[in-house]
């Protein structure tokens, strides 16, 4: 079988990594792909959101299945078009996207339904939203709309940092039309996990737990990124809260969503924050998977990547048995320098072979890119350097031996990615 992964990130070179190993897949294609992902793939030079010749290119090679990567062709209907043409897709529609592409559409959409999250306004008017911040008071939640690479959302401490956060959104425009209405919601406290889950819109099967690493520096500290780390499985998420959040949080969504009118189909991802009596609320629905969750996460999955995307396409899901390693994964991403400001791109990397060489560690490429026959940066996120173990501790050692090979200028990474499923272990 043929495979074409649209997305050049972390997430979709373990998705391509994953697919190398399926037993159905002959041949893998990337648009726009990187440099790792050109190692075990062959990258086509089609615009990611020119839909259309991704789609001839599809019809073209016989390809048998689309992995859509990001949420921005989601967001844009490219599941809609491949649909009416025949075509097998993993992923939402355009319709259904919305829980990622509009949080007002999501907000709305779990308070009618009786989902649980945090409380919150909408608003069009900077002044109006100013007037709300300065009566509720701090800490509070300022986010933008619609898509902002994870980087609209702010968590203000103080009244003046969630103005300069308004100011931000509404009227220096940093998101453009993502920024036309925003979201001032109340401070959830607690423990922040990813719950991902596999759906055909009838069977919903959830993946192991995972946790993400959002602050740029140690300690939560600094501003919020794509993700600088993540490891699975967050202990946090204990069998009895994954029922709960089953039955309270993930098959609410698909039936709220299908009293709608939408049948939501492809990876339903729940960011949320477990309060101090172990009650889960939901922070936001991403249609896709979690960049970087995905790297630990499918580092445990044992079932063949293309059965689980086939059944489905197919509306098959519950004919299929998921299976995971008990092993832990720990995934720390190194940065350029600056990210998520502004950050040099054409820097030079070295070491990624010999961090592959060490056991149980796979070096994914997140921002990269070639010159001539070397490698380089090219993005905020340049690397994913991911490993397993017997345990969390033996994870995360792995993978910060690992990030110690690897050089470039001005490169980042924190030191205390999965250290609190570490102080739980120990505690």
């Amino acid at each position: 079988m043929k495979v074409l992964v649209i997305g050049g990130g972390g997430r979709e070179h373990a998705i391509v990594w994953k697919l190398s190993q399926s037993k159905h897949v002959d041949k893998i294609y990337c648009c726009p792909g990187n440099a790792g992902i050109a190692e075990i793939a062959e990258c086509i030079d089609v615009r990611q959101d020119d839909f259309q010749a991704l789609l001839d290119f599809v019809k073209y090679e016989w390809v048998d299945m689309t992995i859509v990567g990001p949420e921005d062709p989601l967001s844009k209907g490219i599941v809609d078009l491949f649909e009416k043409e025949g075509r097998r897709i993993l992923g939402p529609t355009k319709a259904a996207a919305q829980l990622e592409s509009s949080k007002v559409f999501s907000k709305d959409l779990m308070r009618s339904h009786g989902i649980p999250t945090a409380d919150y306004k909408v608003f069009t008017s900077y002044l109006h939203a100013e007037e709300y911040v300065k009566m509720k008071g701090a800490p509070i939640v300022i986010k933008a709309d619609g898509l902002a690479a994870g980087k609209g959302v702010f968590i203000a401490s103080t009244v003046a940092e969630a103005m300069d956060a308004l100011k931000i959104i509404m009227k220096d425009r940093a998101f453009g039309e993502a920024g036309d209405r925003v979201l001032v919601e109340d401070c959830l406290q607690g423990e922040e996990a990813s719950f991902m889950a596999f759906t055909d819109g009838k069977s919903i099967v959830p993946m192991v737990s995972s946790q993400d690493h959002k602050r740029i520096f140690d300690d939560d500290k600094g501003l919020n990124t794509g993700g600088m780390g993540a490891y699975s499985p967050a202990p946090v998420v204990t069998p009895e809260l994954e029922k709960i959040v089953m039955e309270k949080v993930m098959k609410p969504t698909i039936r709220a969503l299908k009293a709608e009118g939408i049948t939501y189909k492809g990876i339903l991802y729940a960011g949320l924050m477990i309060d101090s009596n172990g009650t889960p609320n939901v922070l936001e629905f991403n249609c896709r998977l979690g960049d970087p969750e995905t790297q630990p996460v499918l580092s445990r999955l044992d079932t063949d990547l293309m059965d689980i995307a086939m059944a489905i396409a197919d509306e098959k899901l519950a004919d299929i048995e998921v299976a995971w390693k008990s092993d832990p994964a720990v995934c720390i991403v190194i940065s350029s320098g600056g990210y998520p400001g502004t950050y040099r791109k054409g820097d030079a990397i070295t070491g990624i072979a010999e961090a592959n060489a060490l056991e149980g560690v796979h070096v994914f490429h997140a921002g990269t890119s070639f010159r001539e026959d070397e490698v380089v940066t090219s993005g905020g996120r340049v690397l994913g350097v991911t490993a397993i173990g017997s345990d969390i501790a033996e994870a995360r050692n792995r993978a910060y031996e690992a990030a110690e090979k690897i050089h470039f200028e001005g490169m980042h990474y924190r030191k205390d990615i999965a250290s609190r499923a570490l102080n739980r272990q120990t505690t």
